[in-house]
């Protein structure tokens, strides 16, 4: 990357880190520092002056209060395009999606999905061993609940019910336990039952768990997502025990009113056992953490959980670190999809399903482009909702707004996969595209492969920052210097024909590349 190629140099000469930037402005050179105004040490010409000669540099120019500027050649740009990228062999595992049994897949566990996929690839690009695991939400008590639920009102055979019989079903029993107060304590009694293998709560679990797996591997054909492993949190229940008493051994676990809890220094306490006697998220997160460590020997484990869970896995890191397991350990904690009027909740009977998001933006994606087919509709409605999610931050929530959403114009999938189909749409009508530069460069032209040049070195930020978001506003950057560029030279027929169908091509590749690590399918016409 040049970018880091440029630095290190710098800092050879200087003999301090350098940091460079790219010029929003390109007549101030094509990467800039202020490392003279921040270091007043040397002067910016002292500092010119121990530069050793770059012969792929065009120039270096002091500009304002002491910044310095550096114009790249052209042709050094265009080597720089197709540059491999430093490859990273390290294992890393990542937990993502974690739809919950019994409950349709709904749009909250949309960004689980989508970003931990996204992470997931980029780290694959970068040459890292990925392990992806689906953490599946088949057990804890509100397997009870749904027990009683089925045993009072299911209306029809189990193996009848679909996934949103079982939903509704386990609705009624939150309104339902708003009267009868009894019924949270018969849904801990049947969990406890369920724990200890009692043969009818097993079978009721099974066939629940049997029915949602169904309709999930739906979502994620749809959805083009593929995870390595599926484990259960029931898949942990016999290693438990293990970790249980590992905790123990340790000196980690203290009573507490007939419960037992693990105490941290600057957070509230963990609990390893309820008073009941049956067992919590956390000591299965604990147990899994471990069996993951154990197998796979990660350098890196990642859990894309929503931010909801912040404290749980500050709890579970600081509980690893006691235990002595020192895998880097971290949390993509998301924020929610929320749709105008707040957030959405499967116990009160509101949430959003996916499968209603899917077919809503199909029919947004047939108003942009009657004519395309079926598999074409379809790749620009996942597009659209998957770029809408993945162009934000993690951090922060996401209002769903379907106009932002299916635009052809503003921050949106259906924009990339045009601007893409507009590139291959061109190269169809140039032979033998070629990157010999024909003239000097027009503005257009340098803006756009000045964006071009930072493919991987986006790539590497939003891995290492955990964020695809950086990678798509990027690929809107590229879109749009490309358009700008498409809308006032024209390439076809044109004495420079051969060398802009080369700036295409390249604008086409990493536009593919970037919409398929987002997980994004691009399309040849729209």
């Amino acid at each position: 990357m040049i970018k880091k190629e440029l630095a290190e140099i710098l800092k050879k000469a200087w003999g301090n880190d350098v940091f460079l930037d790219y010029p929003v402005n390109n007549q101030f050179g094509d990467l800039a520092t202020n490392f003279a105004i921040i270091h007043k040490e040397k002067s910016a010409n002292d500092l010119v002056g121990l530069i050793p000669k770059i012969d792929w540099l065009e120039k270096i120019e002091i500009a304002g209060a002491g910044f310095i500027n550096f114009t790249i050649k052209p042709a050094k740009l265009v080597d720089e395009i197709d540059r491999e990228i430093d490859k990273i062999n390290k294992t890393m595992v990542i937990d993502y999606s974690a739809p919950n049994i019994a409950k349709p897949f709904g749009i909250g566990h949309l960004r689980s999905t989508n970003i931990g996929q996204a992470i997931y690839n980029l780290y694959q690009y970068l040459g890292w061993n990925c392990v992806g695991v689906n953490h599946l939400g088949d057990w804890g008590t509100q397997f009870g609940k749904l027990i009683v639920a089925i045993k009072k009102w299911g209306d029809k055979n189990l193996a009848e019910m679909t996934v949103e019989d079982l939903e509704k079903i386990y609705v009624r029993f939150h309104q339902e336990a708003e009267t009868d107060l009894e019924l949270e304590e018969h849904g801990r009694d049947w969990f406890a039952k369920l724990e200890n293998g009692d043969a009818e709560a097993r079978e009721i679990w099974q066939k629940c768990i049997e029915i949602s797996l169904k309709e999930f591997d739906k979502v994620y054909e749809k959805l083009g997502v593929k995870i390595d492993y599926a484990l259960g949190e029931s898949f942990y229940t016999d290693k438990m025990p293990a970790m249980i008493e590992e905790l123990k051994n340790k000196g980690l676990v203290t009573e507490s009113q007939g419960a037992k809890i693990i105490e941290f220094e600057k957070m509230p306490p963990a609990m390893v056992i309820k008073s009941n006697g049956t067992t919590t998220y956390f000591t299965r997160d604990m147990a899994t953490l471990k069996y993951r460590v154990e197998r796979w020997q990660p350098d890196l484990l990642i859990y894309e959980v929503g931010s909801d869970q912040e404290l749980h896995f500050k709890q579970v890191f600081a509980t690893a670190k006691k235990l002595g397991i020192e895998t880097e350990t971290v949390h993509v904690a998301h924020g929610m999809i929320r749709w105008k009027d707040g957030k959405f909740s499967t116990r009160s009977g509101k949430t959003i399903h996916l499968d209603e998001v899917i077919e809503k933006a199909k029919e947004e994606a047939r108003k942009i482009a009657p004519e395309n087919n079926e598999e074409k509709i379809e790749a620009v409605a996942i597009g659209a909702i998957k770029f809408s999610d993945l162009s934000a931050d993690p951090k922060k929530d996401i209002i769903f707004d379907w106009e932002k959403v299916m635009s052809m114009e503003g921050s949106s999938g259906p924009y990339l996969q045009y601007t893409y189909a507009r590139c291959m749409s061109v190269l169809e009508k140039i032979k033998e595209p070629t990157n010999n530069i024909f003239s000097d460069l027009n503005l257009e032209e340098k803006n756009l492969l000045i964006e071009l040049i930072k493919f991987n070195e986006k790539v590497v930020e939003a891995a290492e920052r955990f964020n695809p978001a950086v990678l798509a506003e990027y690929l809107l950057s590229i879109a749009r210097k490309y358009n700008e560029f498409y809308a006032k030279h024209r390439i076809v027929g044109e004495a420079s024909e051969q060398w802009r169908g080369w700036l295409t091509q390249k604008t086409a590749e990493k536009l593919k590349t970037g919409l398929t690590l987002l997980g994004i399918k691009p399309v040849l016409e729209m």
